[in-house]
């Protein structure tokens, strides 16, 4: 690292998604910063940090899963559907104690004390995009200064930001702290997901296909907690000893599971509904 740097910056180009979280997880483990966090125990060791630019060329390529993301896959698809459905948004209730946001809520309904009606901004990228494709202008953001910065549990997703190139939708996700070994690929899956979403909005508004392009994962804060360092070791382990189409799925593998999960899915909310 040259001299007077202090948090590495990681840049990594990649084919798919599961490569590119791969690469990045190992690169911050290599070339991290050491550094304390607020989260920390006493016995814990210092965290490996760095600031992340990871470009994924087509983040529905196969394989498309990484087998060493946390829970499984019916926890990928809740995730999924809290973020890109927001059926979680009911949960919203910081006065009880329960959750003061959600990425959605965020995201589709932002509110303000200035805004006399939520905004849903995800529509309004949409809009822009179908008007001039080339904007700069397309971005949804999720910190609200009044309430974040005293909360301690702020959102880490900051803004995405989408433009269209030759008819592609390339969307940037720009994250303030990013937990690179148990939550980064779930991350990367679920706003890549969301990034399909708008591409078929658009190919709707547009009445020509829109397909999803480049993803750009940028985090500020891309660290591996100390509390994780003898998991992670085994990760490294798993490297050594599988090839890398046995330490990813395809869609096609894991269909079947994921098909599953949303009926489990389906059938909690009409019971949370019910009663």
């Amino acid at each position: 690292m040259p001299k007077g740097l202090t948090l590495p910056v990681i840049y990594i180009q990649a084919a798919n998604l599961a490569e590119g979280w791969e690469r990045a997880v190992v690169a911050t483990w290599e070339q991290g910063a050491r550094i304390a966090t607020q989260y920390d125990k006493p016995d814990d060791p210092p965290s490996r940090d760095a600031t992340l630019v990871l470009s994924v060329a087509d983040p529905f390529a196969e394989p498309r899963i990484h087998r060493a993301l946390p829970g499984g896959i019916y926890d990928l698809e809740v995730y999924r559907q809290e973020v890109v459905d927001g059926i979680h948004d009911d949960w919203i209730d910081p006065e009880h104690g329960k959750w003061s946001y959600t990425y959605h809520e965020r995201l589709a309904a932002y509110r303000s004390s200035s805004l006399d009606e939520p905004i849903n901004q995800l529509d309004l990228i949409v809009d822009k995009l179908a008007q001039a494709p080339h904007t700069r202008r397309a971005q949804a953001i999720l910190w609200k200064p009044a309430m974040d910065n005293r909360s301690e549990h702020p959102p880490c997703l900051q803004r995405i930001w989408c433009r269209v190139f030759d008819d592609q939708l390339v969307m940037s996700a720009h994250i303030r702290s990013n937990d690179a070994f148990k939550a980064a690929f779930m991350n990367m899956y679920v706003f890549t997901e969301l990034q399909k979403l708008l591409a078929e909005q658009l190919s709707d508004r547009m009445e020509r296909p829109i397909q999803v392009g480049q993803y750009n994962h940028i985090a500020d804060s891309f660290h591996i907690y100390g509390s994780y360092f003898e998991d992670f070791k085994g990760f490294l382990e798993t490297l050594e000893r599988r090839t890398f189409e046995q330490r990813t799925y395809t869609m096609e593998q894991v269909a079947p599971l994921i098909e599953e999960a949303r009926e489990k899915i389906a059938a909690s909310l009409a019971e949370d509904d019910s009663g």
